[in-house]
């Protein structure tokens, strides 16, 4: 079975994490976000220091 490409995003800024702006990451959700992440994408940052974030649909631009 093939395993699902990741879209790529960079963090154009973050209300969850101010450190994540600039950095580049991946989209986790498998679909669109719901009520239980109140409409954020769910992004696993590409650093080491800073586990996934959740940024609205404006503050993440596609790099692929």
């Amino acid at each position: 079975m093939a395993k699902k490409k990741r879209r790529k995003v960079r963090i154009i800024s973050c209300a969850d994490d101010k450190r994540a702006a600039g950095k580049t990451g991946w989209i986790v959700d498998e679909g669109t976000p719901g009520p239980l992440t109140e409409g954020r994408w769910t992004v696993k940052v590409d650093a080491f220091w800073i586990g996934p974030i959740l940024c609205e649909t404006s503050e993440i631009t596609p790099i692929d």
